[in-house]
């Protein structure tokens, strides 16, 4: 757990410093971004475990950025602020954040939360592999790239997000409903044509065949499977 790589997001150095400072002392390893926009494109681009986010930035805010991580990845958001009053705490809270600590906080405090979070996101879902073989598409988690018949496929934010839930569970049938909530959230349980049509993309875009599938199946009426053979 102490290798965890954490995301530092705030837009005063020195606060960035002294985090640096106190999370590589506990073993872990620190990136940090100076705004909203920078947090996301690390994001896209390395594997991150944990991030500790700062309420109030510059330009695209803490909250919006805290929506804007979570609609594309369920890393472990920690807010990191000032404002202590309940309602900011609910507002962080329901734009994604998974805990809310408020400056100024202990060592001990921070480094408690932080570990809670990453033992919550171990338990939460099995973890991703650095990289998977569909047959010609190769799938590298870790940064988040997909090669495809040679060449590298773009993929959507809720592409991905959808693709990775199917490899958490591998050759279990997910039910239109779980996907729904997972990737929408619970107002669009009902919404099985968001399925379809996200579906159809990945298999265009991943699939050698994508009228005959053979990894992404779909299990009529009830939900979608990743058939997946580790000997190929």
């Amino acid at each position: 757990m102490s290798s965890a790589r954490i995301l530092v997001v705030d837009d005063e150095p020195q606060i960035r410093r002294v985090l640096r400072t106190t999370l590589v002392a506990s073993g872990y390893t620190v990136r940090d971004a100076r705004s909203g926009d920078e947090a996301l494109e690390k994001l896209r681009d390395e594997r991150v475990d944990v991030v500790l986010l700062d309420m109030n930035m510059p330009g695209i805010g803490g909250l919006e950025t805290c929506r804007m991580i979570r609609s594309e990845s369920d890393v472990p958001i920690i807010i990191i602020t000032v404002r202590n009053a309940e309602k900011d705490k609910v507002e962080a809270l329901d734009a994604g954040a998974d805990d809310y600590v408020t400056k100024p906080f202990s060592t001990p405090e921070l480094l408690a939360r932080i570990r809670a979070s990453l033992r919550r996101a171990t338990l939460a879902s099995p973890a991703l592999p650095e990289t998977l073989e569909l047959g010609q598409t190769t799938i590298n988690f870790a940064s988040r790239r997909v090669t495809a018949k040679g060449r590298e496929v773009h993929l959507t934010p809720i592409e991905y997000k959808l693709l990775a839930i199917l490899v958490r569970h591998a050759g279990k049938v997910i039910t239109h409903h779980h996907l729904l909530k997972e990737v929408w959230g619970p107002a669009h349980v009902n919404e099985v044509q968001y399925l379809r049509v996200y579906m159809t993309q990945l298999r265009q875009k991943l699939e050698l065949d994508p009228a005959r599938p053979r990894f992404l199946m779909n299990e009529p009426g009830i939900g979608y499977r990743l058939k997946y053979d580790a000997d190929g």
